[in-house]
């Protein structure tokens, strides 16, 4: 039998592990102060977030930025709600954050994953989608991630390499067939 607890009680229990959670990210935000910021991980991932745009940036084929840029923002969307998801349960988690309240590897989400998808969908347009996704797929879950677990930034606590790369097939594609999208109206022409 199932004995449900009280409002009062689940509030009480919501408040107290709200502050458990407080006091650690605090305890976090105090050693990112004095052993990471500024740091060379903590330069890296600085450099990370910023030059991959520059390169992308200066090199885009200008025609087509706002289909892509979009496609970009659905990457960066995707790449940071699993990371948060992963690390939440536990399955990895990330050292030497460029910025220390977030549970996701910045550099990763908001840079390498979309401007990695951009760049090739951008680029190579005649090479069969589903070649780059398994490209895209092997590049990421077998040189990236243990890089980046090799350099300490990534720990993969239960999670293996080869988990990523159906993961990371299925994102690629999804970001094709979103590029492939031409169903726009103006906002404003008359309904």
């Amino acid at each position: 039998m199932i004995i449900l607890a009280s409002k009062d009680s689940i509030i009480s229990m919501q408040d107290k592990n709200f502050y458990k959670t407080e006091e650690l990210i605090d305890q976090k935000i105090e050693i990112w102060q004095e052993h990471v910021l500024f740091s060379g991980l903590w330069w890296f991932g600085v450099a990370l977030t910023i030059i991959p745009w520059v390169i992308w940036f200066l090199f885009r084929k200008k025609q087509s930025t706002d289909r892509i840029m979009y496609v970009g923002f659905y990457i960066m969307a995707i790449s940071t709600l699993l990371d948060i998801l992963g690390d939440q349960i536990g399955i990895w988690h990330y050292r030497f954050h460029v910025i220390p309240t977030l549970p996701t590897y910045f550099p990763w989400d908001v840079t390498l994953m979309p401007v990695s998808v951009m760049i090739l969908l951008q680029f190579f347009p005649k090479i069969n989608p589903w070649l780059k996704a398994i490209f895209f797929a092997l590049l990421t879950s077998y040189m990236a991630e243990p890089f980046f677990d090799w350099l300490g930034i990534y720990e993969p606590n239960t999670w293996r390499y080869s988990y990523s790369v159906p993961i990371q097939i299925l994102l690629f594609m999804s970001a094709y067939w979103i590029s492939l999208r031409s169903k726009f109206s103006s906002l404003y022409e008359d309904t």
